[in-house]
């Protein structure tokens, strides 16, 4: 016997396997054919139902290349052709306030494909509306009805430009600087025209935006100019001002002070020179007169033309005088005349070089006089010129800031002149690359890609309700499923009987004992009775994890086919509750029985009835007789066993479902081997683990599990069994 074990808790890999699969198909085909079916009806239904919708494309294009007319900066500056700017330019496309402009343009809202207000219910709508019919109610209440027309239109308005939005759509070709929008309609001429009024009204706003910051810019520039005029103004003002009341009036770059100083000095230089040149001449002649030379021989007598002609005269005399004394003599008259002339000239020169050096005095007098006087104004001139040079500070604190408000007033003016210029030069960043097309064909539905779609979907679809169905089977099926998931043995299959069949088991296995429902007993006989060489193997106990398995026809089958097989062999009823092998084995009810005996009021002869075609011994259950008491847990039990077990070679034990009845489990404790049993797609995997479970537990010898009610065509036609069933099919009879 192979020892029970507690691996039976794995996952089930039945699908993983690809034989395995394709048997899940086999046994799923009709479920697997019916989403198919279904998905593809539906999705055919769908297309040709569907509402044609055509959808066509512009596309504008971001102009990287700088267009310069002339050199004037412009307010709002083109766009850099960036990716970022691009995706940026994308969103703004996309934005309900140009959607709301075309809706506008277009009129879209008398449009019933984009005004949820001008369709027809839907059938959402018309059950909400019926429902609410039923419970009394209305939707159009009076306070709704007259809050209706207040924002009526703003509601329109929002939901057709969600609608066009919805419709619509914009996105970036690839890595280059185009922007493609689309539209879909079901009129392919309004989707062409909203595609292309949306690229228009697009490079309109373009435009617009460099136009309004430019005439924002003009507005705000004229108003600024007018301030800054206004402060230059009062800046030279108080520039003028100031200069006038401080005295600082200029010609020039000099103030009249300072020019006026420059001049005093230039003139005090020159006077000074004159004073010196005058003093030097005077100096000279004194200096001739205090070495007693006489002032004939200085510059100035030289110089004079009344000395130069008195001496011309003297030397005439003198020339007529030396002329007269070599003539006659030193004591002529005329020598005497001319002696007195000599004298009167000599006498007038002296005189003249006398008047010369007075001149020469009163000229140095002058020049000092004038040199003193130039001193004195140029001294009054230099504490004005300082008082001018302190009040210069303030003078030019004024003059640096009415500076500052004329440079900004200039740069202000050459902008605004540069933006007054530049209004009518303003071009789009972007420019249109090609125009949206009125469709010729619709764009949806696709009637040949959604059949594909609808056939494609359909396949998967199918395999994930084969997939399903399988993972959520939580039915016994297979006896790999028992061996691999619970690792015990499988014991086999016991094919379902049908018709008279089933009527009666009995007389179809004695009529039929090579059929493959007699095999089946005889390889369970067999598992039975090889599972413990070492042990003899005479107490069997059969059970299941719920009512309804089989398990009674199960004993009762193995036991006539193990007495016809001339094994001593007796079947026991252990099923207190519903004593279904009492009732269906014995055509009376037996007056002695299993409990009878076992309190001793009757012996094992008495209580045993016999088959007398087969050979099989039962002790039965008789009808009316219940007890409360723990029989199987006994020790008169153990007795009657051993007793039993002296006498026959196996003893089958009908049992209740072991997850019920409590005494079930306390028989499968004290029996040589238990024999699970499990319908065929019945049974359930938890409750065949828990019955596992318990056996555990109770440290039961667990012989295997063996599957009930198998319908053998469905069984190999479905993929459950192996390929070589027909091969060996033959060896049984039906």
């Amino acid at each position: 016997m192979v020892p029970y074990t507690q691996g039976y808790g794995q996952v089930d890999d039945r699908i993983s396997d690809p034989k395995q699969a394709l048997r899940a198909l086999r046994r799923r085909l009709m479920l697997f054919l019916f989403v198919i079916l279904t998905t593809f009806i539906a999705v055919a239904v769908f297309t040709f139902q569907a509402t044609p919708v055509y959808t066509t494309s512009a596309s504008v294009i971001m102009d990287s290349r700088d267009k310069t007319v002339i050199d004037i900066g412009s307010v709002l500056s083109g766009l850099p052709p960036e990716s970022s700017v691009v995706d940026t330019e994308v969103q703004i496309i996309r934005s309900r306030s140009l959607a709301e402009k075309v809706v506008r343009q277009l009129n879209l809202t008398e449009v019933q494909e984009f005004n949820p207000f001008l369709q027809e219910p839907g059938f959402t709508a018309k059950a909400k509306t019926w429902v609410q019919g039923l419970l009394g109610g209305s939707a159009d209440t009076a306070g709704e009805t007259a809050a209706v027309p207040a924002d009526y239109e703003e509601i329109e308005m929002e939901l057709v430009v969600s609608a066009l939005l919805s419709k619509t759509a914009a996105r970036r070709i690839a890595t280059t600087y185009g922007i493609e929008i689309s539209a879909r309609s079901q009129d392919p001429e309004l989707a062409a025209e909203i595609a292309n009024k949306i690229v228009d009204q697009y490079l309109v706003e373009q435009l617009d935006a460099k136009f309004d910051a430019t005439r924002r810019a003009n507005a705000w520039l004229e108003e600024r100019l007018s301030e800054l005029r206004e402060e230059v103004n009062t800046a030279e003002n108080a520039v003028e001002e100031y200069r006038a009341s401080s005295g600082l009036m200029s010609a020039g770059s000099t103030t009249l002070n300072q020019q006026q100083m420059g001049d005093l000095n230039a003139q005090l230089i020159l006077r000074r020179a004159e004073l010196a040149e005058a003093e030097a001449r005077l100096s000279t002649v004194r200096e001739l007169a205090t070495r007693g030379v006489s002032a004939e021989v200085s510059g100035e007598a030289l110089n004079s033309p009344v000395i130069s002609e008195l001496r011309r005269q003297q030397a005439e005399i003198l020339r007529e005088r030396a002329d007269l004394q070599n003539r006659y003599g030193p004591l002529h008259p005329d020598i005497q005349r001319i002696n007195n002339e000599e004298a009167n000239i000599q006498s007038q020169i002296t005189t003249e070089l006398q008047r010369i050096v007075t001149n020469l005095e009163g000229d140095v007098s002058i020049a000092r006089q004038r040199v003193n006087s130039l001193q004195s104004n140029l001294g009054q001139i230099r504490n004005t010129v300082n008082q001018n040079n302190q009040a210069s500070v303030r003078l030019r604190e004024l003059e640096r800031s009415a500076e500052a408000s004329r440079s900004i007033y200039e740069a202000f003016l050459a902008r605004f002149k540069q933006t007054n210029e530049s209004e009518g030069l303003a071009e789009a960043d972007a420019r249109l690359l090609s125009s949206a097309p009125v469709p010729r064909g619709p764009s949806f539905p696709k009637t040949g890609l959604n059949l594909v779609i609808g056939l494609a979907l359909g396949l998967m679809l199918g395999v994930g309700a084969v997939v399903a169905a399988e993972a959520l089977n939580s039915q016994i099926s297979t006896g790999e499923e028992i061996e691999e998931s619970f690792h015990v043995p499988f014991l086999g299959n016991f094919p379902r009987l049908v018709g008279n069949e089933k009527k009666d088991p009995r007389r179809y296995l004695i009529n039929n004992p090579t059929s493959a429902y007699a095999e089946s007993f005889r390889n369970l006989r067999a598992s039975i009775m090889f599972a413990d060489l070492d042990n003899d193997m005479k107490t069997v106990a059969i059970t299941s994890s719920q009512p309804d398995e089989g398990k009674t026809t199960l004993t009762h089958g193995l036991g006539i086919m193990s007495a016809m097989s001339g094994t001593k062999t007796l079947i026991v009823d252990g099923d207190f509750r519903r004593k279904r092998l009492s009732e269906t084995v014995l055509k009376d009810p037996a007056e002695k029985g299993f409990l009878e005996c076992l309190f001793g009021e009757c012996t094992i002869e008495e209580a045993i009835t016999t088959d007398e075609e087969t050979g099989l011994d039962i002790l039965p259950l008789t009808p009316d007789r219940h007890t409360p008491r723990d029989v199987f847990g006994s020790r008169t039990f153990d007795n009657l066993m051993e007793q039993l077990e002296e006498r026959y070679d196996l003893i089958l034990i009908d049992t209740g479902p072991l997850l019920l009845l409590a005494e079930t489990r306390i028989i499968t404790s004290k029996v040589d081997q238990v024999v699970v049993i499990s319908r065929w797609l019945k049974t359930n995997r938890a409750a065949l683990k828990q019955a596992l479970s318990l056996l555990r537990d109770f440290r039961a010898q667990v012989a295997g599990v063996a599957i009930n009610r198998v319908d053998t065509n469905r069984y190999h036609r479905q993929g459950y069994g192996h390929s070589g069933y027909k091969s060996y099919a033959k060896y049984y009879t039906n």
